[in-house]
């Protein structure tokens, strides 16, 4: 006969989703399916095992259907390890909903439910929520216990009302270093600086969070001077210490040999240190570098990229355009057990479709169990991007049915409102736009509002579009007139085009290229004597200068970037004299001189 403790050692040493399920099987042949002390292990193992939040709320649900007993109530237990299951799994509106359902059923909540439950009313924002529980705990003496007071200002500094959250702490009878913490990290995201530094002044047993906190709140402020400071000051340095550091310069605008500089003085490194590197260099632009430094990453050992690191470095390789790159990426980030992530995949079909492997991407999409919103704009983005404007409509209107109900954001309409510019679609574009608006509650960008400049304009209608800029809520800007003189260009409409460009010179008044647009209108029109005036203005502006055309070559993990005129390559002797060589192949076929 089968016992209950013999089923808690059996949970005790349970480690996979196949041994819980027989498990579970045999816990309802036996009839143990309403035990207050085998439920929860089940509950737990659940969450962690088979990251089903809808299995847990099953088993949780026969447990409340006993018929053992009148009114089957689970003890806080039970409960609270459906907060904890639905709160890291981020199923916050969840949490909350289940508590209503505890209070219904006269179920006391103890110090852990408040903390879970206050955290979720945090992550989502929800105040309101927040002072609710905040009098149930008062109601059930839980006010004064230290953990719910933390949770509490941690609700209070998200919603930014870091006075209450001030006012919580000071009533709490005993803090500990975790509520300094909580306190200190509530000024800090409120943009108190002078509040922090005041806070941090008075904890006595400052430990390493506490440091690592100020530091951080300084480099989020952009005060990195301060936190240079902060961070010589500190008696001991953990590694997590040097990784925020490292990222401060990095996300700072600071010079990247800085940090590499410093990376190089780093006495230990993680995986988060090679990954502010990498950082760093995509944040300057310097994306080739970026890939050197991930194939060195490879070769260090003990060191294994993370999800961040992956995604990262497909992000380089969509800017670079680099598909080859990105297609052993590709094959590494599914050979190391990233095949079913989430965030690989969104990058995987940014890096596809911008490197113009639609269907690639698209391979990439539909063989994803869970799509988000970031799916579902790359793909819609890259499918616009390349002129499968019809197919993206048909994507969008697919997410808007997706069973798993994601909603569409600004990006998303971004990416439509693109896709029926390229097609040509302007009846389309404008109910769109309303759409937008008047079902999903979402307020237009400029980004919104050039798309259907840029419609209008491919449309020929010029007119139209000049009306459109004129009636917006919003001022436009640079590019939406550039869009306003190329629509020009076919209709000839020169005082139009002359009136849009004076707007754009207002953005960049030295910048020669925009008067190339100008230019193109008035040699359409044979205004030849305006043309030769324009085209003096831009020489002038320039000062005779052009900017060189630039070729990017892709060998061996490196990205080669070659400038015309370009003498810096370190094998730049070599290489004119290989063009020398195949330009005079080129002659022999009778082929252009190049």
């Amino acid at each position: 006969m089968i016992t209950e403790r013999d089923f808690l050692t059996l949970l005790q040493t349970c480690g996979n989703s196949k041994h819980l399920n027989q498990i579970q099987t045999q816990v309802i042949t036996h009839g143990f399916q309403h035990n207050h002390n085998i439920i929860p292990k089940i509950l737990s193992l659940s969450f962690t095992l088979l990251f089903q939040p809808q299995h847990s709320k099953l088993w949780f649900d026969i447990f409340l259907s006993s018929n053992k007993y009148p009114r089957p109530t689970p003890n806080s237990v039970s409960w609270n390890v459906m907060f904890k299951g639905y709160t890291n799994a981020g199923l916050y509106r969840r949490t909350l909903d289940l508590f209503d359902d505890m209070r219904k059923r006269d179920v006391e909540p103890n110090r852990y439910t408040f903390t879970f439950l206050l955290k979720s009313c945090a992550k989502i924002g929800d105040i309101r929520k927040g002072e609710k529980i905040q009098c149930i705990s008062v109601k059930t003496g839980f006010q004064s216990n230290m953990f719910v007071g933390t949770a509490l200002i941690d609700v209070y500094s998200v919603c930014g009302l870091q006075k209450f959250a001030r006012k919580v702490f000071d009533e709490m009878p005993v803090k500990n270093i975790v509520a300094w913490t909580a306190i200190l990290s509530a000024y800090l995201l409120g943009g108190d600086l002078v509040s922090a530094r005041d806070v941090f002044d008075c904890v006595i047993d400052r430990d390493i969070v506490v440091w690592n906190t100020m530091v951080s709140g300084y480099l989020k402020s952009g005060e990195l001077e301060m936190a240079q400071q902060l961070f010589v000051q500190m008696p001991h340095k953990d590694l997590i210490c040097w990784n925020t550091m490292l990222q401060g310069y990095a996300n700072n605008g600071h010079d990247v040999e800085v940090c590499v500089k410093f990376f190089n003085e780093m006495p230990e490194r993680n995986v988060f240190s090679w990954n502010g590197l990498i950082a760093g260099y995509i944040a300057h632009g310097q994306f080739s570098q970026a890939l050197h430094v991930f194939s060195q990453m490879l070769r260090e050992p003990n060191i294994t990229p993370s999800e961040a690191t992956i995604v990262m470095v497909l992000s380089a390789c969509s800017k670079l355009g680099s598909l080859d790159l990105g297609m052993w990426v590709h094959v590494y980030a599914y050979g190391n057990e990233f095949r079913s992530n989430l965030n690989v995949g969104n990058g995987l079909i940014d890096m596809y479709s911008k490197c113009g492997n639609v269907n690639a991407a698209l391979v990439i999409f539909h063989g994803m169990e869970f799509k988000d919103v970031v799916s579902w704009n790359a793909i819609i983005g890259g499918l616009a991007m390349h002129g499968f404007g019809t197919e993206a409509l048909d994507m969008f209107s697919q997410m808007s049915s997706n069973i798993q109900g994601v909603k569409p954001d600004g990006i998303t309409f971004v990416g439509i409102l693109s896709a029926c510019t390229h097609m040509g679609f302007v009846e389309q574009g404008f109910r769109y736009l309303n759409l937008m608006v008047e079902h999903y509650n979402i307020l237009p960008w400029i980004e919104h509002y050039g798309c259907i400049v840029d419609l209008l304009g491919r449309s020929g209608l010029a007119e139209e579009a000049l009306h459109f800029i004129q009636t917006m809520p919003m001022e436009p800007d640079q590019i939406m007139w550039s869009s306003l003189v190329a629509a020009c260009f076919n209709r000839g409409n020169v005082n139009l085009a002359e009136m849009a460009t004076k707007e754009i010179l207002k953005f960049q008044p030295d910048e020669a290229a925009n008067h190339v647009a100008l230019s193109n209108v008035y040699g359409y029109v044979g205004r030849w004597k305006n043309v030769a005036e324009t085209k003096l203005n831009m020489r002038q502006k320039s000062s005779g200068k052009k900017l060189p055309g630039c070729s990017l070559i892709e060998l061996n993990w490196e990205v080669a970037e070659f400038y015309s005129g370009d003498f810096r390559h370190s094998q730049t002797e070599e290489i004119y004299k290989m063009l020398v060589t195949l330009n005079g192949c080129l002659k022999k076929h009778n082929t252009n001189d190049y």
